[in-house]
């Protein structure tokens, strides 16, 4: 935001567009879990997927505008559950995708896979389709917190799906495991990633369960570790982590060096990403210099039946709303951006935000030169981003 008193200057657009991504949403899922707010819903009966297939194509057609001439960096097929879907849906998925747009030659293309979805060959089959990444939803292999969490494998199942991941070729994949789960310990806690670490993963995302509205946890919440086991949660599995050469390049995002997630770096430096799917969400930056926001009708039934463009909304990120919202993706980074890229994705000029910057560098909470912040800063992250409101 400008300082006070200050008119906002908008930068021309860029000679360079923001990279582009794309975003697949599989709503379906076997079982709705009670910690879940995603746009999920159980299956009931068979999966439409050639319905599905076509109706995705026809919105997709509709936003190839979008599009710019740009490449496609990254590709994110989320849920739901993905993996529910059929090797043979994702290869006629991809080649379709591949005659309306172009892919980098080294695209990251991933896909999320539950255990106890997976039929005997599909990852082979997935990988033959073009996907090269999966993210393994795990979040714990401990029997308790499996059943409190509402999931439908066990740690056999996980252990399993991992392997054979890894025997059908994916070298690059993140498994997922939440920690501060109802009465988990340290001890805990660390056998769960002791166990993910033993199967090699390049990356891990490990985040906290936190309670959501429009969740069942939220009308009956369990009993959750308090601030101080938490604390000793988060401490004791840093060091575990930091140990075994993984860093923390964002919030809750852990790799080995250079296999950080593209898509989600692509998210968090504010670049653009196309939404495919029922209730997917998309950023989009346009020629005239506008940004965009929108969103994908939600109900599945309904994304089926629209004719054409299954767009329900869209929203402008206005110039004085631009700082927060870079600032609140950049700032997730531990690493941060340089300074250049706030007038490159936001096309303001860093001199609307250079007294709000310096003034927290003054404070110890953003280092010099680059627009990340401190250890000091990410622990007052909420506070810092305050100064942007």
């Amino acid at each position: 935001m400008p300082e006070s008193g200050d008119t906002i200057t908008v930068c021309p657009p860029a000679a360079v567009s923001p990279p582009l991504s794309l975003y697949i949403h599989v709503p379906w899922c076997v079982r709705k879990c009670p910690y879940c707010d995603f746009n999920s819903h159980a299956i009931r009966g068979e999966i439409p997927e050639d319905a599905y297939l076509a109706a995705m194509l026809e919105d997709l057609d509709q936003d190839l505008a979008l599009v710019r001439e740009r490449p496609i960096e990254s590709v994110f097929i989320g849920g739901g559950t993905p993996s529910l879907m059929s090797g043979g849906f994702y290869q006629k998925l991809f080649e379709q995708l591949r005659q309306r747009l172009t892919f980098s030659p080294d695209a990251e293309i991933t896909l999320e896979a539950n255990p106890g979805t997976l039929e005997a060959g599909r990852f082979e089959q997935f990988r033959q389709a073009g996907i090269n990444r999966l993210s393994i939803g795990v979040q714990s292999f401990n029997p308790e917190h499996l059943q409190v969490l509402g999931r439908i494998h066990d740690r056999d199942a996980a252990e399993k799906a991992i392997g054979a991941a890894r025997a059908a070729g994916f070298d690059n994949f993140n498994i997922d495991l939440m920690h501060g789960l109802p009465g988990q310990t340290v001890e805990q806690a660390l056998s769960d990633l002791k166990i993910a670490l033993s199967h090699q993963p390049t990356h891990l995302s490990w985040y906290q369960l936190t309670i959501e509205p429009n969740t069942e946890f939220f009308s009956r919440p369990p009993d959750l570790p308090d601030d101080d086991k938490l604390w000793g949660i988060v401490r004791a599995g840093s060091r575990y982590l930091h140990d075994n050469g993984f860093e923390d390049y964002e919030v809750s995002a852990w790799s080995q060096p250079g296999r950080e997630s593209r898509h989600n770096l692509n998210y968090w430096t504010f670049g653009d990403y196309l939404a495919m799917g029922a209730g997917a969400h998309g950023k989009a930056s346009l020629a005239d210099g506008r940004i965009l926001r929108y969103w994908k009708t939600r109900q599945p039934e309904a994304y089926l039946n629209r004719i054409g463009s299954r767009t329900a909304g869209h929203e402008a990120i206005e110039p004085e709303d631009r700082a927060l919202e870079f600032m609140m993706n950049a700032l997730r980074l531990k690493q941060g951006v340089g300074e250049p890229m706030y007038c490159e994705r936001t096309g303001l000029p860093l001199s609307s935000v250079a007294v709000k910057l310096e003034d927290l560098r003054k404070k110890g909470l953003l280092a010099q030169e680059r627009i990340q912040a401190t250890e000091q800063g990410q622990r007052y992250l909420n506070s810092l981003l305050e100064h942007f409101l």
